[in-house]
């Protein structure tokens, strides 16, 4: 190990073997397939009702699924961020929610995920939502010719990418840093600071929103009949159909498996489900009960299908490390009329946990997290390891033999592969949350710190989300496996406190603090 954490509260290691994995195997494919506001209820391993999911339960059955996994923030741009970089995003400014017109948020010097695959000799892509800016200037890219930076910059060969989000302009797919299937007889302009004279509005022209309609918010620009944040003009023929969008870089995917099954190859597919516009193909309309947001998860589960069956077919399963997860929790209603709070019934995305998408409480930031390779991981296998999706460049660079004395990132752990792959029981023994306003949440073994920085108690723009934000300390401790987020125990525990605020402090002053061998 690169040096062990001292802390005399937190819960020890599990003692596992130095090993190389790439020396073990023959160098595995990794797929990583990234959901969007998929919460830790929303699969049916994990319990969900209404809607049935036997691809993603297909991999959790034939892998290991974990039951205390993390992304690094409740909320999109800045858990991207960490994952690909390995640094947390508090530590870089201009990692919050980006506009779709924002420029490249990874910078080109930056060391990725992407970087240590391509360094390893492996073919890499990015399939789908991308939410971390294009270019070098945010409002100045000219969309109708090549952008710079754009993935390439950044380790990627190849990328078939939504410049942000779904529902934010442009509403086109940028396809090696330049607009897919341009169209030059309809020339695209995007602001985010004034609309284009002459495009209607979702907020003055209701009766053109023929698709979805705004709950509230996303009432600018109308593309294929749905309302968007932001202003856009033009695209013609490259513009998508929010129906198509999941086919689309499906497609894409298993072709990029195809034509790479000789090499091997890292894939980074990050879908738009279950985001809003939450608009799926008409194929997947009612088979969940819960309208749009339970069909959106079936369609995710079908892309899941889709890259499964195309490894199959090529020979690549057994030796291909597919890790699925969330890039942080759910939300109902985030802005169109879906009916997504009215159908969800017995469902619950949340899983039973307090808070969700942009909180501070555990439904925030807790994600699926199923690994599945059956060359070396063993089926059917449930952990308990607390795991941060911060990790994953280091864990990868070691399974493909990258990893040496150094930290390749600011704040991952190499040796947390040990416990991806179930060599360990293990797991942190703190992980770092950041909610949407950047109050910060520490999880030690049996206790969950929050710490004050105040704000208000529900989201307040529309969503019917608690934040977990105080002006006080929050402290709370497990009881039978999960934290009682319902009691603050602060004030009966203020030793506990003082811990937490102190390893928080340092950990923010501190990069790489989990490899110090003394603290």
């Amino acid at each position: 190990m690169k040096g062990s954490f001292k802390w005399g509260l937190l819960p020890l290691f599990c003692a596992f073997p130095a090993f190389s994995v790439a020396q073990e195997c023959e160098r595995p494919n990794v797929v990583l397939i990234y959901a969007d506001d998929l919460g830790y209820g929303d699969l049916g391993c994990y319990g969900a009702k209404g809607v049935a999911t036997p691809n993603a339960d297909s991999l959790a059955k034939g892998g290991l699924r974990f039951t205390n996994a993390h992304s690094v923030a409740s909320t999109s741009t800045p858990s991207r961020y960490a994952l690909l970089t390995g640094e947390y995003p508090w530590r870089k400014s201009g990692t919050d929610v980006a506009a779709g017109d924002a420029a490249m948020i990874i910078s080109p010097s930056q060391y990725t995920v992407a970087d240590a695959f391509k360094d390893a000799g492996y073919a890499t892509a990015a399939f789908g939502k991308w939410h971390l800016g294009l270019g070098a200037e945010s409002g100045r890219q000219n969309w109708n010719k090549p952008l710079t930076p754009a993935l390439a910059d950044i380790g990627f060969d190849y990328s078939y990418i939504m410049a942000a989000t779904a529902d934010r302009v442009p509403c086109v797919f940028i396809e090696n840093g330049q607009v897919a299937n341009y169209d030059a007889s309809a020339p695209i302009y995007v602001s985010y600071e004034r609309n284009f004279d002459g495009e209607p509005t979702g907020r003055d022209n209701p009766r053109l929103l023929y698709n979805q309609r705004h709950s509230h918010g996303h009432d600018m620009s109308i593309v294929n009949g749905i309302g968007r944040i932001g202003y856009m003009k033009g695209g013609g023929n490259a513009l998508w159909k929010d129906e198509n969008i999941a086919d689309s870089i499906t497609l894409k995917a298993v072709d990029f498996i195809e034509k790479n099954a000789d090499v091997p190859f890292f894939m980074y597919f990050a879908t738009n489900d279950v985001h809003v516009p939450r608009f799926p193909h008409e194929r997947f309309r009612g088979l969940s009960s819960m309208g749009m947001r339970g069909d959106a998860i079936a369609q995710f589960d079908w892309c899941v299908g889709e890259i499964v069956r195309a490894l199959r077919q090529q020979g690549l399963l057994d030796n291909t490390l597919i890790v699925l997860t969330s890039d942080n929790g759910p939300v109902l209603d985030d802005g169109y009329d879906d009916g997504a709070e009215q159908l969800v019934g017995e469902h619950s995305p949340m899983g039973g946990l307090c808070g969700g998408k942009y909180s501070a409480f555990e439904a925030g930031t807790r994600v699926p997290f199923i690994v599945h390779w059956p060359a070396k991981v063993k089926p059917s296998g449930i952990s308990g390891a607390l795991v941060s999706q911060i990790d994953f460049l280091e864990a990868m660079a070691k399974l493909i033999g990258l990893n040496g004395c150094d930290s390749l990132s600011s704040d991952g752990n190499a040796d947390e592969l040990a416990v991806w792959l179930g060599d360990s029981c293990g797991g942190r023994p703190f992980a770092v949350e950041m909610a949407s306003n950047h109050t910060l949440s520490l999880i030690y073994g049996d206790w969950k710190y929050i710490e004050p920085k105040g704000g208000p108690a529900m989201v307040p723009w529309g969503p019917k989300i608690a934040t977990g934000y105080s002006t006080e300390p929050q402290l709370f401790k497990k009881i039978d496996g999960e934290f009682d987020e319902t009691r603050n125990v602060a004030a009966e525990n203020m030793d506990m406190v003082e811990v937490a605020a102190k390893l928080l402090d340092a950990i923010k002053s501190e990069k790489s603090l989990w490899f110090k061998t003394d603290f």
